[in-house]
């Protein structure tokens, strides 16, 4: 792979220790092993499991990225074998239960511990769990995989991963791609956790999930000094009220995290945190509809978001590189991020909640192969419709339509503790979309506390909290449409295409939405767009903006960063100074 295009932190990957750090900021205990690093596999066309290993791949980079040392796209017909041999450090096994944790593994995979088959798994994007107790002998095992991966071929969530790639669909990618780790806990251990902040009245609801999860002793810090504490009833929850002094609100501009601690019956200890805030739909002081965090109106000016890496593609080569990205975004002024048709692993959320970005999360689509005339010309039409026509959506498939359902639960589930998520999107631009209205309802039933974007882009069904609407190619001119009470948003605008010779992946069709010839022309464009459109929009009422996009992509140059994120396209004066405008009446 000495031809790849690296980014900074895959310069300087460490083969045997990639992405060490702990993986779940919000439900923490100090048992971790991290399982990461050098493992063998193969690739078949035979489903039995291979008497010997092809090489070497580093997890949890896909073997199709060249951090992964492999290089390899599994095609629809293949097996992709792992084989790692475990062994537990002195003292790590104490007791109870042990269990094993995949982040991701795309897309559907069955796991094996000493030859017993253990688990298996259906879904590229969620994170499961195996325990592996009673499969185990002495102080290891060995651990052994195969996955398979429809990719388009198949009709279950599959993102922008496309085996034919080009444009706005990308190289596709299979098998781990989040880290592998392994954890031991007591019999009667935490197993999910939600926590509920009402701001409105300074109060905190634990919901706790145990086998006993009465008598949970509930701890709640500030700057490390105890401000509430209590312990859960028989269902395992727990109303704290916070003192007056000791409330402080989230924000981008203040993301002030409190920390918890809990500690159930029988021992399993559990570190987490949590932030005061709340997002809503109300008005201004003119009368026009607005989201509110905290009550207040607040305009969220944010950026598409596709997570996508020159080196690791799905996978950051490094919890700096994620922190970067962030970082980066906030020191230009914006406040939100899209992440758009991909789930992250639960750092990257954390990242957002402790420095104060807004996250929309979309839910990764999927269907059969998308008809143009459902994804370009009945939307350029402006036609209107309904959803349930599932042949028009590549929706044909029962099974393939439960699925996106369970997934979207289990995805609303998995993120409902994260501070910084203000918006679901379980539609965009018509792809796969079916029953948007019921997806917003299985929503609604396990998280009343966020807005919705049903139908991101177009094939809007009259729901959700936003009237959402993407726009290129023209000028916009912001207007709310007669009789709509929703905020309009514009949840995708910009894409100004930008090249920066010896940053580029070389593909022959650059894709964007207007060719600028060099980063200082793409500012220029930029404050123009700004400054003739968007903020006299927000003057008019658009409530939101998400601009295309943060990184390049591939074949796609419209990012303020390049693909291997050593250039920064923007200007940081004007972006600062374009934003600040936007933000003005953010938190007074």
């Amino acid at each position: 792979m000495t031809d790849a295009m690296l980014t900074p932190w895959g310069e300087a990957l460490d083969r045997e220790h990639p992405l060490p750090e702990y993986p779940r900021p919000q439900l923490a205990r100090n048992s971790y092993l991290n399982l990461n690093g050098v493992w063998q596999y193969a690739i078949t066309k035979a489903p039995e499991m291979p008497a010997a290993m092809q090489g070497e791949i580093v997890v949890p980079f896909s073997p199709e990225t060249p951090l992964s040392g492999v290089g390899h796209i599994l095609q629809p017909d293949e097996y992709l074998w792992y084989r790692r041999t475990v062994t537990l450090p002195e003292g790590f096994f104490r007791g109870g239960r042990l269990l094993l944790h995949f982040g991701a593994v795309d897309q559907c995979c069955t796991v094996w511990i000493n030859g017993r088959e253990a688990a298996a798994h259906t879904g590229g994007y969620l994170p499961f769990t195996v325990d592996v107790t009673g499969h185990m002998t002495g102080t290891g095992f060995l651990l052994e995989l195969r996955v398979t991966d429809p990719t388009d071929t198949g009709c279950l969530s599959r993102g922008k991963q496309r085996l034919k790639n080009g444009g706005i669909w990308y190289t596709p990618q299979s098998g781990i791609w989040q880290t592998v780790w392994m954890e031991c806990v007591p019999e009667n251990y935490l197993r999910t956790l939600r926590i509920t902040p009402r701001p409105e009245d300074g109060t905190v609801h634990f919901a706790l999930a145990a086998d006993a999860p009465e008598n949970a002793g509930i701890t709640v810090r500030k700057e490390g000094i105890t401000v509430a504490a209590g312990q859960t009833d028989a269902a395992g929850e727990l109303t704290l009220t916070l003192p007056p002094e000791a409330l402080r609100l989230w924000s981008p501009e203040d993301p002030f995290l409190y920390d918890v601690s809990i500690v159930l019956p029988g021992g399993d200890r559990v570190e987490s945190y949590f932030g005061m805030r709340s997002f809503g739909i109300g008005r201004d002081e003119k009368g026009l509809p607005r989201l509110l965090l905290n009550g207040r109106p607040y305009f969220h000016n944010g950026l598409l978001d596709q997570g996508y890496w020159s080196d690791g593609y799905y996978t950051a080569p490094a919890d700096e590189a994620m922190i970067h990205d962030i970082a980066e975004m906030k020191r230009l002024g914006f406040n939100m991020l899209r992440k758009h048709i991909k789930v992250e692993p639960l750092r990257w959320y954390y990242h957002c909640d402790r420095l104060g970005m807004l996250v929309w999360q979309d839910i990764v689509n999927g269907g059969d192969a998308y008809s143009p005339l459902s994804i370009y010309v009945f939307s350029n039409l402006g036609l209107r419709v309904k959803d349930d026509h599932y042949r028009y959506f590549s929706r044909c498939d029962a099974k393939g339509r439960a699925h996106y359902m369970e997934e979207l639960g289990q995805l609303v589930e998995l993120l409902y503790n994260t501070v910084s998520l203000a918006m679901w999107v379980p539609f965009n631009e018509g792809w796969g979309q079916f029953d948007a209205l019921k997806a917003v309802q299985a929503i609604r039933r396990r998280d009343a506390t966020r807005t919705i974007d049903h139908a991101s882009g177009w094939y809007d069904q009259g729901g959700g909290d936003i009237k959402s609407i993407h726009w290129y190619f023209r000028p916009y001119r912001h207007r709310q449409p007669p009789g709509e009470q929703r905020p309009v948003c514009l949840t995708e605008y910009g894409g100004y295409n930008c090249a920066v010779p010896g940053h580029c992946r070389g593909e022959k069709h650059e894709f964007g939405y207007k060719k600028t010839a060099d980063p200082a022309a793409f500012n220029r464009a930029f404050r123009r767009l700004m400054e003739e459109q968007i903020i006299p929009a927000k003057a008019g009422g658009l409530a939101a903006a998400v601009y295309t996009q943060l990184s390049d992509v591939e074949g796609e140059l419209n990012g303020l960063l390049t693909y291997d994120r050593k250039v920064c396209k923007a200007d940081e004066a004007l972006f600062r100074s374009v934003n600040r405008r936007l933000g003005e009446e953010n938190e007074l």
